[in-house]
């Protein structure tokens, strides 16, 4: 038996109904469903990001985990091993809370979960994207995130407006060069 380990330069992670199939819309020309009650994404979707000067990068959004995910938990298992197969790990959190979960505690929960099911996915890069911007609560929730992982690179975007999606795309690209084994190969040639 063979299975594909790389499905995507990029995994969005994080709970149901943050933003990660919007956001795979904004930032794609993907078109996966989007829906106001979770678990619409029972499968990843992967998008293919444009960059400047003809480069690409693929995106997968990934289905949404919950506590207990490494326990195979609800469909754990089946979510959590396409997290494996992406190189970096982009979280993407309700920053504004509207789901009525904290945004500090879902980080911590979500590397939790990753780290239990597998140690080595807690050593991949990883990044935060601050998603719902536009509604209340979520500057407030920005500043405590950021006051808590001050070391953490975290992206403000509005998925639904498409705020900071520009500047999402730049950090993006800015992250798939830093981290990626390719570049870093042919850095050390240098």
């Amino acid at each position: 038996m063979l299975e594909l380990r790389t499905i995507a330069d990029a995994g969005l992670v994080g709970y149901p109904n943050a933003g990660k199939s919007t956001l795979l819309r904004k930032i794609s020309a993907a078109r996966p469903k989007v829906a106001p009650y979770p678990f619409t994404t029972l499968h990843p979707i992967v998008g293919v990001v444009d960059f400047s000067g003809y480069r690409r990068a693929t995106i997968a959004d990934v289905p949404g985990l919950i506590e207990g995910a490494h326990r195979n938990v609800g469909l754990g298992h089946d979510f959590l091993r396409h997290i494996t197969r992406c190189q970096l790990l982009l979280f993407v959190l309700d920053v504004a809370g509207s789901e009525g979960r904290n945004p500090i505690e879902d980080l911590q929960n979500l590397r939790r979960e990753i780290d239990l099911y597998d140690a080595r996915l807690s050593q991949r890069p990883w990044f935060v994207i601050a998603n719902k911007m536009d509604l209340p609560g979520a500057p407030e929730n920005l500043a405590a995130l950021r006051k808590r992982f001050p070391s953490v690179d975290v992206v403000p975007v509005s998925a639904a407006t498409g705020e900071g999606i520009d500047d999402l795309k730049r950090r993006l690209e800015q992250w798939l060069k830093e981290e990626s084994p390719v570049t870093a190969a042919a850095s050390a040639a240098l």
